[in-house]
């Protein structure tokens, strides 16, 4: 397994030396990735719960890919319909680029239905336009020169100008619980990447994704879940808490049960949830560093059984 840091790209006292010290951090403790989030217009639903400063995760990952040297870097996930596929895929095969190969490219279609207006997108074809995205930027990072025509883009003859395109491709993780994200997740994906489950949900849609993916005829993703990470002193009720959140035997059995289900990665997410919980970076990295120690080899890449 692979263990990553969620790097919190908002909210105040947020700029670009916290970033680079998350990234830092990562790659000193021997962390595996790190990954970034995305919202474009911080509308007031989206500032209820990700206040501005929001830093864009496109510029910032371009930034840390030359300011890392190991770690792998990724969104969690892109809002693709705010932004043309065409830009998208440019904008994430030139940082795969810059990288050497390290960017992992997650994605999703979001909540923040203010955002979705203010950038004139409409909220409820959402899930179809990032469909009709992906098969766009699929193409764009395998093919020299694509035309492609569709509902909501159209275009001939284009070439996303990266050197890698044709040869590589970062891999693609799909956000979301539901059965459009699991569906869309088996035909464009390289893993399915869900956020704040309880565990038995993690149990039930796994088979689901399974299941889909047999009758497809398609490879099964892989499992890369994303675990909002909370250390308590007390246990949690197991019928309430997420995975991730509990006492250190609480997330050790989380995690072991991860790997019995085949997870090749876990994101570990400190935000706690709403702004006025935000803790200093210090704290929430004290927090990474006593879960590794207590539960992870992260030099062998497993949970400590």
């Amino acid at each position: 397994m692979k263990f990553g840091v969620n790097i919190l790209n908002f909210g105040p006292g947020t700029d670009a030396g916290t970033l680079l010290g998350w990234a830092r951090f990562a790659e000193d403790e021997g962390f595996h990735f790190a990954m970034i989030s995305d919202h474009l217009a911080v509308t007031p639903d989206v500032a209820k719960q990700y206040p501005a400063p929001f830093y864009d995760p496109f510029t910032a990952l371009a930034w840390l890919a030359g300011r890392t040297s190991r770690i792998a870097l990724g969104t969690t996930v892109v809002v693709l319909p705010f932004r043309h596929p065409l830009e998208v895929a440019r904008m994430a095969a030139d940082i795969d680029e810059y990288s050497g190969g390290r960017l992992i490219f997650g994605v999703g279609v979001s909540w923040a239905r203010r955002e979705y207006a203010a950038l004139g997108v409409p909220f409820e074809r959402r899930g179809a336009i990032t469909d009709e995205y992906l098969e766009v930027i699929r193409r764009c990072w395998t093919e020299d020169v694509v035309s492609f025509t569709g509902e909501h883009v159209a275009f001939e003859e284009v070439s996303v100008g990266s050197a890698s395109a044709g040869r590589r491709r970062p891999p693609i993780w799909l956000g979301g619980p539901s059965g459009a994200a699991l569906r869309r997740t088996v035909r464009y994906g390289d893993a399915w990447h869900p956020l704040n489950l309880r565990p038995a949900q993690i149990r039930e849609r796994l088979p689901a994704l399974r299941a889909m993916a047999v009758e497809a005829g398609r490879p099964v993703p892989a499992f890369a879940p994303r675990l909002p990470l909370r250390v308590t002193g007390s246990p949690l009720p197991e019928d309430e808490r997420l995975a991730g959140q509990g006492t250190l035997g609480q997330i050790h059995g989380d995690l072991l049960a991860l790997a019995d289900l085949g997870a090749e990665h876990v994101l570990f997410d400190t935000y706690p949830g709403t702004p006025a919980e935000m803790r200093p970076p210090e704290e929430d990295r004290r927090m990474l560093r006593t879960v590794a120690d207590a539960i992870l080899d992260l030099d062998r890449g497993e949970v400590r059984r």
